[in-house]
Formats: C-alpha cells, structure tokens, sequence
C-alpha cells in the first residue's frame, strides 16, 4: 500500500492539471538541484539544461553564445569559451576540432591590435562560423555526454594520487645499458586519454622515452590483424610461464608461452617480418610497423633512438640465447632470416614516444582499436580483445597474477619506467617513472595504480552494489550522490535495518534529504518503524527536528498516521534533549522489550 507521503506528492503533481501538464509538472518534479561550484563548465551546463526545459526554439550553436555572452555588451569572450572547452577534457589541439583551431588560428594571424585571440569578443554570428564545422564534438562536451563527465572533479582527485606517489623514492633505474641508466629517477609523468578523447597530464609528460616492453602488445595486435589469431597461435601460447620473463623454457608444445615475454614477442616480430607483407625490406617492414604506432598514437610523430637499438642490440647476450634456443627447436616460421628478425624486435623496443602519446595508444585499445583523435578503426575488435585478454594475465612480467589480483586492468609495463594501463571501454592511462623495483616494474607506477583502484571502480570485478565506498566516474555527479540517497530512504521506508547499518558502515551521511528534504527518518517514523527510528537517533545522532519543505518534523509524520511507539520515542527524545540528558542515559524504546 502507498503510504499517504506517496499520495501527497502525487496529488500536488495532479492537481488541476490536464495531460499536457501532467507531463511537465513530472518533468519539473523531477529536475534534480544541487548546488554547484561557480565554475563556467557547470554553469554553461546549467544554463543550457534550462533551454532544454524551456523548449526555447535554439539552434545549439545559439544556445552556447547565449551561455557565454557578455549580458551588457551582448558579445561572447574567446578566452572564457577555450576555459570552460578544456575543462570538458577537450584540448584545443585535438585534431577532430582541426577546423575550429584553424580559424581561430586565422584570427591571430590576422589580429593587428597586439592582442591574444583569447581576448578577442565576437557577436553572435562570427561564434557560428567558427565553431559550426565542429558543432557536433563541442555540443557533446558542454552536454556532459562523454564516458567521464565530471571531468575537472575527475582530473583534481588523480592530482592527488599523482603527488602521493611522488614522494615514493624507491627503486633503482635500469642500468643495463647507459642510455637508460642516465635517466633521472625524479621524472615522473601521468597522462590520460578516454575514449572520447577527453586528456588529461601532469608532471613529465612531454620527455621522451624507449617504449621497450610496451611494444609487446601493440606488435601483438598487430599481428593479429595482419595474419589473424589462428595463424599467430600456431607460433606462440596463451598462458603465463610461471617463470622469468627472460627464461630459457618453452611450453609443453614447444613454443614460447605468450607474446608479453622476450621469447614470445621475439617470434611475433618474426611473424611480422617474414609472413605478414613478406615482399617488404626489412627497412619498408619497419616503416610499415611505425606507422601502425603512429596511428594507434592518433596520427602523432613517434621517435627512434639509435644509440638505445645499438646497445640493446650490443648487450642482447640473453635474447640471442633465447632466438637460438627457439630456432633449435623450430619455433620461427619458414624462410625467417634470424639476424633481421632479432633486429627488427630491437627495433620496435627503441621506438620512443611520450606520456601524451602512449596514453592514446591505450585509449586506442581500450575503445576496440579505434583512435579517440582519429577516429580510424586501427585494429580489429577481436584482436584488440585477444591484446587485452593477455596484457591482464601477463603483462607485469613475474607480478603479473598479483597485479592482477590487486588492480584487475590490462597493463604492461616496460624496462624504461612505463606502464601502458587500459581500462576498457573507459581510458588509457601512461604512466612513467624510471626507477624500478625488483620485478623490474615502475616503483610510482605500480603504486598509482594500486591508488587508483582504492578509489575508483576500475578493478574488472568490482562491483558498486556492494561498494559503495568507491567511485564510479562514468556516472554524473547527481546520479551517484542520489542514487545513494534512494538507496538510503527505501532501506528507511522499507525497515530495512541491515541495510541502515550497512550504509552506515560505508561512511554514508544517515541524514542526506531528497529533493522534498525528506530524511531517512522522516520515512521511518512515517512508516513506523520503531527500531530504525531508534538505530538513526542513537547509533547515527540524525537531527530528530529536521523540517521537510512542507515544515513536517518526523514526529509530526508519526502523530500523522499515529504510529504511538515511534511517537514515544521521539517525544522523550525531545525531552531528553530539552533537558540535555547525557548519552548514557539513553530511554528505554517503547513496545520494546
């Protein structure tokens, strides 16, 4: 049975109205209001939620100026539009607003007065024209209808795990050969890129440095692509060694486990060079694979570090042992040239790319191999599901299972300090600190990623239902904090008081109103619910005197539809209160024993 609450609000909804306004006084009951921080992301967002509501007959591009003018002169600032832009997660260099930096690239160009374009004011026609060639991008971000919608409150809380890891100042740099040794073990960078190509960086994220080990998974899946999952399979495994990465040790069938450890990833590059496109040189087949980097990295120029080829190649004396020991066992495809084959495999380890860059070749794979910037499917879904499938089981070399366990994301980490991390259908992340730890894992990085998944529900198997002391970003801001609070009222209404106490454990604010200001106890009292009302007053100290908007106390709600225990309850909590009785002294719950 509906509790008269129910048919109170109900009733307001109804009343006096004919269809049409049924429907739109449903709309208004159900605008969800809270306040917001003064920032013109929230407020361009506010404001055009309000012309959606109004029906107002606006193109977008007339709404957007509308959000951003000046109200005394009518012309809308530049500089506060490219702001309150980038703090969607959209930068101006993004190549899917080409036309939209172009002209505003012109205006400088053509701007006498000495002054920035981000100075400039236009009238509403001049904002048109440059922003309608990319309408369809910028109206999505100002919507929030991208994966991380709340981006900015997304970007401050990786900040701080950012600054946390930084302080950690453990680990040794890979001394192997002198090009990676010289790096400073102070560099640290973070950067992010989603799947719609929101990015976010900080720290060192503009030096570049050796993908090594990241290759793995990119030549993988390049492979794939190339030959297909049967064909790379009949070469290489699928399961973890449960040895060193560098071990001399194949599996039951005579061929290296996977393609994340040297063995494994020495034969695929075999593949590349002898199967795939056999009729290239080997200086074309090395172009080609770059390329392939190149557009998984959205278009953006990758390096090649020669004197990092030449010592890994002079200082390989392992790798060498490993291809030998492959080829004594007939592990490479036919007619494979071993020497070129192991050069090519040094090749792609010295290829060299930023922060910035490596996070959009995993934003690449986490949106199933089509480039966020780009837009162009580089790899074929099923094979970037294979990629990720073994990046998850054995992409940290012999942490690989715990990692797993803790974190639960496909990552692969790399001798130079990176790790390439996906979470799929969400983001990449790159994370790069030189400084390893035994397992020969980034020190920062493990330790960012380990933080990330305690505040975040990013672990493949996590599950918000039953933890509700982690974050979910792909949700706005008003569907998880009210999502909380229906969760909260229902167990209140229900008597439900497991979950009162649950919800109390996780940390919960047991006094959080809806948008009536109705509390949990108000619905308990209201429903009588004698032992909830109690749990809330004693275990939960609520307010017993909160008002809702219609200026009902929760024993005014129990006097209502005379539930007498709740009523005695309240009444000599009141007294209690009234007479500052200590805690201790707490009354006995009526028709209770």
């Amino acid at each position: 049975m509906k509790s008269m609450v129910t048919r109170r609000i109900l009733n307001q909804i109804y009343k006096n109205s004919d269809a049409i306004n049924i429907r739109s006084s449903i709309k208004q009951t159900r605008k969800f209001c809270f306040v917001s921080k003064n920032t013109d992301l929230e407020n361009a967002s506010f404001q055009h939620e309000n012309y959606r509501q109004r029906g107002e007959n606006l193109h977008t591009d007339e709404v957007l100026f509308e959000m951003f003018k000046n109200k005394e002169t009518g012309l809308l600032s530049i500089g506060k539009f490219l702001n309150a832009l980038r703090a969607t997660g959209l930068r101006k260099t993004d190549p899917r607003l080409k036309e939209f930096a172009g002209i505003l690239k012109t205006m400088a160009k053509g701007n006498t007065d000495g002054y920035s374009v981000d100075v400039q004011k236009l009238n509403l026609n001049d904002f048109k024209s440059i922003i309608t060639p990319n309408i369809g991008l910028i109206s999505r971000a100002f919507r929030r209808q991208f994966i991380i919608p709340e981006f900015q409150e997304f970007c401050k809380q990786i900040e701080e795990i950012y600054w946390k890891c930084k302080e950690n100042t453990n680990g040794k740099v890979a001394s192997y050969i002198p090009q990676l040794k010289r790096m400073s073990p102070n560099y640290w960078g973070v950067s992010i890129c989603t799947i719609d190509g929101q990015r976010f960086s900080i720290g060192d994220v503009s030096i570049p440095f050796t993908i090594q080990s990241c290759s793995k998974p990119l030549t993988y899946g390049i492979a794939l692509d190339l030959l297909g999952s049967d064909v790379v399979h009949k070469y290489v495994g699928q399961e973890p060694s449960g040895r060193n990465f560098n071990e001399l040790i194949l599996d039951h069938n005579k061929k290296p486990h996977n393609p994340m450890i040297n063995a494994g990833a020495i034969i695929i590059c075999s593949l590349i060079k002898t199967i795939a496109r056999a009729e290239m040189s080997l200086a074309e087949k090395f172009d080609y694979t770059m390329n392939y980097f190149e557009r998984l990295a959205g278009n953006d120029d990758l390096g090649f570090n020669n004197a990092v080829f030449l010592s890994e190649r002079e200082c390989a004396d392992r790798n060498y042992a490993l291809g030998f020991y492959m080829k004594e066992h007939k592990c490479y495809p036919e007619n494979c040239t071993f020497k070129e084959c192991m050069d090519f495999y040094f090749q792609c380890c010295s290829l060299e790319a930023t922060c910035d860059q490596v996070s959009v070749m995993g934003s690449t794979l986490a949106n199933g191999g089509i480039c966020p910037l780009s837009e162009e499917k580089v790899l074929k879904p099923e094979s970037v599901r294979d990629v990720l499938s073994l990046m998850h089981s054995c992409g940290m070399y012999d942490y690989s299972g715990q990692f797993a366990f803790k974190v639960g994301v496909p990552t692969k980490s790399g001798v130079s300090g990176a790790l390439l991390v996906v979470i799929p259908n969400v983001m990449g992340i790159c994370l790069w600190s030189p400084p390893l730890d035994a397992l020969g894992n980034s020190c920062r990085g493990v330790q960012f990623c380990e933080e990330l998944i305690k505040k975040f529900n990013f672990h493949l198997y996590d599950n918000l239902k039953h933890a509700a002391n982690k974050v979910d970003p792909r949700k706005h801001k008003f569907e998880t904090k009210g999502l909380n609070v229906v969760n909260l009222l229902f167990s209140a209404a229900a008597g439900d008081l497991p979950g009162l106490r649950r919800h109390m454990l996780n940390g919960m604010d047991m006094s959080l109103p809806d948008y009536d200001g109705r509390t949990a106890l108000h619905l308990a009292a209201a429903e009588g619910h004698v032992n909830c009302v109690d749990f809330l007053l004693k275990q939960c100290q609520v307010p017993y005197d909160i008002r809702d908007r219609w200026g009902k106390t929760p024993l005014e709600e129990a006097l209502t539809f005379g539930h007498t225990a709740v009523i005695e309850l309240l009444q000599l909590w009141d007294e209690q209160a009234t007479r500052s009785i200590p805690a201790e002294e707490d009354p006995p719950i009526p028709g209770m024993g």
